[in-house]
């Protein structure tokens, strides 16, 4: 029920015939509400658990039987995990080694044809490779891990769990590596709804350090579509990387923002970047993220479709659409 998560339910909802069974803890970052659209239709299910509690988790694997999972409950914000790293390491790495020891279980239970189409998804993220120097290449499939976070190298961990459970166990993962997302129903603690919420509320928009880092961004729905297709063709025990190719530092992304504002929803004087307010930089602040899809364009024939400018302009206008979800979550 988290944001990547819900517009992956909601794709596969309205654009397949699979029914989905969606297991989520309802944590700050999960709403119910990201899926009130599909919630009524009879091929979609939720049952609410904790990738923690390895009873709740066996038992939801057993009683549905699914055919496929797609692992991605984790805890994901970086400075959530600077501050009190416990959560993160309880659930992206104990909670990966629950689901992992579920699935396993589960698959041993099938029949050769059953096992033969049975899939286990982890969806990461690129900062398990560290930081990239302005001029680097971008990340690719031989890039070594060098998570700097404590968010990052509890998703590391779970990434080298997902393997290990197929090289000794043979269970069929899959593991994907993706950029920052952006889109619709993020919740407001991600970079770019909060520039939105700031100037909204007319409060200073804080940027890290000089603004400078760059990051690569994809619309959650580019990102849905590489997920579909690493899921239905992707070669078991591979990992994807699924970039936007879209690098921008995060100055150039909030005065885009702004400007994006000022021309649809003027401030009564001045402009939106009058609000930008260099506060001091993140603990460990990786400069750069960039990814190479070469891996999935040429193996799944995938490539992100949605162009920066347009997605984020409509990613605006959904928050200035929907006061209702940009109240209830700013008030949290």
């Amino acid at each position: 029920a988290g944001f990547i998560g819900s517009a992956l339910i909601r794709y596969l909802i309205n654009n397949t015939d699979e029914t989905v069974i969606n297991f989520d803890a309802l944590t700050y970052a999960g709403d119910l509400q990201t899926l009130e659209n599909i919630s009524d239709n009879e091929r979609y299910q939720f049952i609410q658990g904790d990738i923690r509690d390895k009873d709740t988790v066996r038992a939801a694997i057993q009683s549905t039987k699914p055919k496929a999972i797609l692992h991605l409950a984790a805890e994901s914000h970086v400075d959530r995990s600077i501050d009190d790293s416990a959560d993160f390491i309880t659930t992206n790495i104990n909670g990966t080694h629950v689901l992992l020891s579920a699935a396993q279980a589960y698959f041993e239970t099938l029949d050769a044809e059953e096992q033969e189409a049975f899939r286990f998804v982890h969806i990461s993220t690129d900062e398990v490779y560290g930081s990239l120097a302005v001029n680097d290449p971008p990340f690719d499939n031989d890039t070594p891990y060098a998570p700097n976070s404590p968010y990052s190298a509890s998703k590391a961990a779970s990434d080298h769990l997902v393997r290990a459970w197929n090289k000794t166990y043979k269970l069929p993962t899959l593991i994907t590596h993706c950029s920052n997302n952006y889109g619709p129903y993020q919740y407001p603690e991600k970079l770019i709804p909060v520039v939105i919420y700031s100037c909204l509320s007319e409060k200073n928009i804080p940027v890290y350090g000089t603004g400078e880092n760059i990051r690569d961004w994809i619309h959650v729905d580019d990102h849905v579509s590489a997920l579909v297709a690493v899921l239905n063709d992707g070669k078991i025990g591979e990992t994807y990387n699924v970039g936007g190719d879209c690098e921008v530092t995060n100055i150039a992304l909030v005065e885009k923002i702004c400007g994006i504002l000022d021309e649809i929803k003027p401030r009564s004087s001045g402009s939106y970047k009058d609000l930008i307010s260099f506060v001091e930089d993140r603990k460990g602040h990786d400069l750069r993220y960039a990814i190479c899809n070469k891996n999935i364009e040429t193996s799944l024939s995938w490539s992100p479709n949605i162009l920066f400018e347009d997605g984020l302009k409509e990613t605006i206008e959904w928050y200035l659409d929907n006061p209702d979800w940009r109240d209830k979550h700013a008030a949290e």
